[in-house]
């Protein structure tokens, strides 16, 4: 009984650890917190917009600019195109409500998935 029990509490941690797919990144999400050089800041309206077929919108305050996104096949790497800007980040932490993707550049950004 204790081994059932063991394989049971294993198979669902492995559902909760699950990684983000790339289906599951489709959506709005909103900027909440940024650390780039031990600063932490919260920016104000800033999101990232993700369609399939690689469509992706960056939307800060009133502006927004297009491009496209691709996450990589093992899910670690997601990689954003803007103009002739392409920026790689490094997928720290996803699930279904919220995403943690670092950057030299940019710093630590993490996002809320927005329910609309």
């Amino acid at each position: 009984m204790k081994q059932v029990a063991l394989i049971l509490s294993l198979c669902l941690a492995g559902f909760a650890t699950k990684a983000q797919t790339a289906k599951e990144l489709i959506g709005k999400w909103k900027l909440v917190k940024e650390t780039k050089n031990g600063s932490v800041s919260t920016p104000k309206e800033t999101y990232q917009v993700f369609e399939e077929g690689g469509v992706f919108q960056g939307i800060k305050e009133d502006k927004t600019r297009k491009g496209k996104w691709r996450l990589s096949s093992d899910n670690s790497e997601l990689t954003i195109s803007i103009s002739v800007v392409s920026l790689k980040f490094s997928v720290d932490y996803f699930d279904a409500k919220r995403r943690v993707i670092s950057n030299p550049q940019t710093g630590t950004l993490e996002y809320e998935k927005v329910t609309e």
